[in-house]
């Protein structure tokens, strides 16, 4: 499978987490709910990601799933505990710690991270901020199809 990420572009001293991506800090990024929300187990080793800031309109790096951790329930200690004992591969700001302070938690390393020239991405109506597709041309300008949620179903 192909995922699309939204990544934040506002944070601590004017980092973003596409910078941080793209200079090697970040190899893992975080998603979270009190409930089990997409990609929690629907992500999975040697799935491509593709990424792009949120609020522009263009995807400009790719990479590949190294390892998945998918957590539910978790005490406010496992939360904390499981953060901290990530943290060198999420390079996460306090504030991140408090927004990624979630019961169900999907935990997502990636590898070879590379730029991509960018490509052109059409926003479509109530997307969310991690996108499952068949592959990214589904989501490009020129060749993208309407957006099926049934990729996202659990």
């Amino acid at each position: 499978m192909v995922h699309l990420v939204y990544c934040d572009n506002i944070g601590k001293k004017g980092e973003k987490v596409l910078d941080k991506i793209l200079a090697g800090t970040k190899t893992m990024i975080a998603r979270g709910a009190a409930g089990r929300k997409i990609p929690h187990s629907r992500v999975y080793k040697g799935d491509r990601l593709y990424f792009m800031e949120k609020g522009s309109a263009s995807i400009t790096a790719t990479a590949i799933v190294k390892n998945v951790q998918n957590f539910v329930k978790l005490s406010d200690e496992d939360i904390i505990k499981t953060l901290a004992v990530n943290q060198s591969k999420l390079n996460l700001s306090d504030k991140q710690k408090v927004r990624w302070h979630k019961k169900c938690l999907c935990l997502v390393e990636f590898e070879n991270v590379e730029e991509i020239t960018p490509l052109a991405f059409e926003h479509q109506g109530n997307m969310d901020d991690w996108l499952i597709i068949e592959k990214i041309e589904d989501v490009v300008v020129g060749t993208s199809v309407p957006y099926n949620y049934e990729k996202s179903k659990f």
